[in-house]
């Protein structure tokens, strides 16, 4: 499908006529391009924008919003979110997976980096949305001995690699996991950490997200998560850490060195008490920082505009510093920053060539009227009920309130079924 945006009001405030085909941008620019489109869009009060990357993301956890409230990280984990977690089944993962998935397309999220369980059922669900999706069966380890020669979750891994790494043209990647290096003993994370490089796949891991993590890491190995995991080889493929809350400087130049990156988690960090990441400084180390949402059992909500304007504004507060926590850099995190996460070339921003990942965001909503300058309404002002069209590689998946891939009321019938804690 071709598509001609006109009058396109950019993040620099341009206006100008951008063309998609074949799956990508294949022009901006301020005279219209010539020859036939099969839709033509006036963008006349409206900002075209590149789509969302949320980087540390639940889907299947929308099943426990507002399950377990007002807990810290550990409680809430422990009395509410393990019992739960044990009654899952395939059919409850998809479901939920579903609903996420629409959530997210609905606010402009193109593609979401996720760690969780029955993975099967949540990339089947990834392939037929049309959103892209980084998922990873999420790894755990108790026993002292445990390695992965025989380990069933591992295997589960290895398998989703094999029948779904790349499917959908791409749009679908899997991705190692590890849970957290508290959730994981040593000859298991080494393991997994030089199957992962061997493999040439990506890393999903929680670090460093409350301080008794932290600590308790540093009574145990002499030494903090981020340099015991380096020391297993962990970051020896590109890995996307969620959280960093508690990162020492020595810590942020293992990662900025090793080319990972720190998915900032502002909303659930703050909603479990865990305590709030300097991604400043991690700017100022040269780490490469996103943004997630995590699950909607933390958050409860997967809107990264949220996000976007909660990550700005601790930014500037806990530093009090208004020059700080830039509306252009956190949209950047929300956006590029994603997409090199993911390892997704040519992805993230609003570029010839790069893949036609759009988002068409409203300038005439009552809380986004007046516009003076377009990055701040995004960043400021604006919010996922702005969002009026979604594009995933060319593809409209949501427009005026309408999905074109999901059949909504069906899925919502679904989780409601399903739903039954």
């Amino acid at each position: 499908m071709t598509i001609l945006f006109k009058n396109a009001r950019l993040l620099d405030n341009r206006s100008v006529y951008l063309s998609v085909c074949d799956r990508v941008i294949s022009y901006i620019g301020a005279e219209r391009p010539e020859g036939d489109f099969d839709r033509e869009i006036d963008c006349h009060t409206s900002l075209l924008m590149p789509g969302l990357y949320n980087t540390h993301c639940h889907a299947a956890m929308t099943l426990f919003r507002g399950y377990g409230e007002d807990m810290p990280l550990d409680t809430w984990l422990t009395t509410r979110i393990y019992p739960a977690e044990d009654r899952l089944t395939p059919e409850k993962v998809k479901a939920a997976s579903e609903l996420a998935i629409a959530e997210m397309i609905r606010g402009g999220i193109v593609s979401f980096s996720d760690m969780y369980f029955f993975c099967n059922e949540t990339a089947e669900a990834v392939i037929e949305s049309g959103i892209k999706a980084n998922l990873s069966r999420s790894l755990v380890s108790f026993d002292p001995a445990a390695r992965i020669a025989g380990d069933a979750r591992f295997a589960e891994s290895v398998e989703l690699v094999k029948n779904y790494h790349n499917a959908a043209e791409g749009r679908l990647k899997i991705d190692m996991s590890l849970h957290a290096e508290y959730t994981n003993v040593e000859g298991y994370i080494r393991d997994v950490a030089a199957y992962t490089k061997d493999a040439g796949l990506l890393m999903q891991i929680h670090l460093s997200e409350t301080e008794k993590e932290h600590n308790e890491c540093i009574l145990r190995h002499g030494k903090t998560p981020t340099a015991f995991l380096n020391d297993c080889g962990v970051f020896d493929s590109p890995a996307t850490c969620a959280h960093g809350v508690y990162l020492t400087d020595d810590d942020m130049e293992i990662l900025a060195a090793k080319g990972a990156s720190v998915a900032h988690n502002p909303c659930s960090n703050l909603k479990l008490g865990s305590g709030v990441a300097n991604i400043t400084r991690m700017c100022e180390k040269g780490v490469n920082v996103t943004l997630g949402t995590d699950g909607a059992a933390s958050n409860n909500s997967l809107d990264l505009f949220r996000e976007i304007y909660t990550a700005s504004l601790l930014a500037k507060g806990t530093l009090r510093n208004p020059l700080l926590g830039k509306a252009g850099d956190v949209l950047k995190m929300a956006t590029e920053n994603g997409a090199f996460a993911q390892r997704r070339e040519k992805a993230g921003k609003l570029e010839v060539g790069y893949a036609a990942d759009l988002v068409l965001l409203s300038l005439d909503s009552l809380n986004t009227i007046p516009t003076y300058d377009a990055t701040y309404t995004a960043v400021y002002s604006a919010s996922s009920r702005d969002v009026l069209m979604t594009v995933v590689d060319g593809r409209i998946l949501y427009e005026n309130g309408a999905f074109t891939t999901l059949d909504i009321e069906r899925i919502k019938d679904d989780f409601k079924r399903v739903c039954d804690y």
